[in-house]
């Protein structure tokens, strides 16, 4: 007989927000008593996640336990007629802690630490900044040949970094803003917001082959203060990490970067208990899209998923989060990172033990859930817990039971498109264009998909979108080739295809936005994910609507054949490539158009969902909605949970929400 499991209050951890009005006023006060100091917080704002060791938000539960508060400071904790009543991380410069530069074995500090640290930045010098959830690398954004460094230093070639910007009107200077993205720019949460750039010096250095820079304003008294003594209006902020490794956080961590980078460190005396992210987002037609769901996000979701037993689910591997489900109550952590790095992985493994041991649950009652692809660390690492039941859910269909469980339509059938690099199929071959109708509560049918495209070399067709290019047009005419004049790798991709050598079917729509940027003359080797698609969006927004293409949707599957066909004689016959761009762009939105409008006119729908990275693209999706205006159709979306990996673990556990039965 299954015993029931017990009833207990779930916590959750408080999001880390940006410095209040109140506090930034003070911190400029001459007559306050904390007066430039860099760790100037209350009640309403301040970091609180990065820095709890345990719930409830108490002093001793973080990592000011240790910090004594100082007679005055007493007085304003206790006296509740002031505005620092029981403010838990309260302190000033009498108490601690503080800042202070380390540079070259010296320690500066006050005043002259921070006319110092705007001397170095605008003399060109890179800094390591200690912020509210780990150090960022900073440096002057105008500044070519400093950011030219850091790319070698970091291994980051061509990615956009983030940049930090004295303020709103600084902002606008650089890039076009609307009200709404004004209000996300200034918002507690301060995420860095992708905006269209209208200043291509600062686009080519710090975000060459993009539409948008990312930017965000300053969240911390301390960022206030680099400007204010002088810093550069525009400064580089970047997570200080290597590429796939958690961004550090902890002071005896430093060394390395120091060293490498023969630079300064601005350093705090407060610890930091885990690294949180800065958020990303991005305004679409879909609305303000989360990419990276991180800093200042509350991870008590306000939705209610029915289970008798507590549920953990662990997501991808890229792009990770955790969520956990108790009396009903969803709580889903902050963005961990990509599971290709070791670091990442004590990272996620510490958030899942420390997630069990605050919320109270004992693994031995506990659903397991975790992603069907075999090889993948989260796969792993679920299987080797000793929950009472083991669950794999397919990864597209976590995608659209995600929106679905935050819109609260677990029952509502859909036609559900997801979009994306790679997702480990049901019949275990590699998917990610795929098309599905049903509910999470019913289940879901795959109804179709992109056809079928060679994948070759298998995760190496990632990497380089010429091999990509092959998987899709290997089987044209080999006379085309010679015509295209197509650089290595395309002809031995094809040899490789020949011999079917590390080859697999896919229908990945990442893949094909690879292939079409190669075909247009992305002939690189994508040095992050998703380089070559947003240099196709690039090169898209350079041109207007001038022709769309077939794209077949054949009620099974979407032919690409043809829309290739009448891309290629477009190119043979000189057509600018962003004209070509852009026309994909249109054709592909009109084929996910037809798509839904057809399903959901056999299925009974309005509604239709779009997920998968693939989404990110605010081209595709502004060409879907105008596309389907005046239709009854509705798409849902929601703002609080990305379309990318990030969602996988809530739509795991929305799936075994719903399909468990004991």
């Amino acid at each position: 007989m299954t015993t029931p499991y017990r009833t207990m209050t779930i916590f959750t951890f408080l999001p880390d927000t940006a410095i209040c009005d109140d506090c930034l006023k003070e911190l400029f006060d001459p007559e306050s008593k904390r007066y430039l100091y860099p760790y100037i917080g209350c009640p309403n704002c301040g970091p609180r996640y990065a820095l709890m060791k345990n719930v409830p938000f108490e002093r001793q539960n973080t990592t000011m336990a240790d910090w004594e508060m100082c007679p005055s400071c007493k007085e304003e904790y206790e006296n509740p007629q002031n505005r620092r009543y029981h403010a838990e991380l309260n302190c000033c410069p009498q108490c601690g802690p503080n800042y202070y530069l380390f540079e070259n074995g010296q320690r500066v500090e006050g005043e002259e630490m921070f006319r110092r640290v705007a001397e170095l930045l605008n003399a060109g010098e890179t800094l390591l900044v200690k912020n509210n959830g780990g150090y960022h690398l900073v440096c002057d954004a105008f500044n070519g040949k400093a950011v030219q460094v850091m790319r070698n230093k970091l291994g980051r070639p061509r990615k956009a970094f983030a940049i930090m910007v004295k303020d709103l009107e600084a902002a606008k200077e650089i890039v076009h803003l609307s009200e709404k993205e004004e209000e996300i720019l200034l918002s507690k949460r301060r995420p860095i917001l992708l905006a269209k750039s209208k200043n291509e010096e600062l686009s080519s250095i710090v975000a060459p082959n993009n539409t948008d820079i990312g930017l965000m304003v300053p969240y911390t008294g301390l960022q206030h203060l680099l400007f204010h003594f002088g810093a550069p209006r525009y400064i580089v902020m970047t997570s200080a990490n290597y590429p796939g490794e958690p961004t550090i956080h902890k002071d005896d961590q430093l060394t390395g970067l120091m060293e490498d980078f023969q630079c300064a460190a601005l350093i705090g005396e407060r610890e930091i208990e885990r690294s949180v992210d800065d958020t990303v987002l991005k305004v679409t037609k879909l609305g303000a899209v989360p990419f990276r769901r991180s800093r200042g996000y509350n991870n008590l979701l306000d939705i209610a998923l029915p289970s008798s037993r507590p549920i953990l689910t662990v997501g991808a591997d890229l792009k990770s989060t955790i969520t956990l489900v108790k009396d009903q109550k969803v709580v889903m952590s902050h963005h961990l990172g990509d599971m290709t790095k070791y670091g990442t992985q004590l990272k996620f493994e510490r958030t899942v033990k420390d997630y069990l041991a605050i919320h109270g649950v004992d693994l031995s009652e506990t659903i397991i859930g975790y992603d069907l692809h075999p090889e993948y660390f989260t796969t792993k690492f679920a299987q080797t817990l000793e929950g009472c039941q083991h669950v794999a859910v397919q990864h597209h269909k976590a995608h659209l039971a995600s929106i679905l469980a935050v819109k609260n339509k677990l029952s509502e059938r859909v036609v559900g498109i997801v979009f994306d690099g790679a997702g480990f199929g049901e019949d275990g071959e590699i998917w990610g264009g795929e098309i599905f109708v049903g509910s999470v509560q019913e289940g879901f049918t795959r109804h179709g998909h992109l056809r079928k495209a060679s994948l070759i070399g298998g995760d190496a067709a990632a990497t380089y979108p010429l091999q990509a290019l092959a998987g899709f047009i290997g089987d044209f005419d080999k006379d085309l080739f010679e015509r295209l004049q197509l650089p290595d790798p395309f002809p031995k991709a094809l040899k490789i295809k020949e011999k079917n050598i590390r080859t697999f079917p896919t229908t990945s729509v990442g893949r094909l936005y690879d292939a079409v940027a190669a075909l247009l003359g992305f002939h690189l080797d994508n040095s992050f994910e998703g380089e070559a698609a947003i240099a196709l969006e690039y090169l898209a927004s350079q041109s207007k609507v001038e022709e769309v293409y077939t794209f077949p949707w054949t009620g099974e599957e979407l032919d690409y054949r043809p829309l290739f066909e009448e891309m290629i004689q477009s190119k043979l016959k000189d057509q600018s490539p962003s004209v070509i761009a852009r026309g994909f762009h249109r054709s592909l939105a009109q084929a996910v158009v037809d798509v839904i409008q057809s399903l959901c006119e056999e299925y009974d729908t309005n509604y239709a969902v779009l997920s998968g990275g693939v989404f990110h693209n605010s081209l595709l999706v502004s060409d879907i909605f105008d596309l389907l205006e005046g239709s009854k159709i509705e798409i849902l979306y929601d703002d609080e949970v990305p379309l990318g990996d990030n969602c996988i673990s809530l739509g795991q556990a929305a799936i075994l929400s719903a399909t468990i039965i004991e």
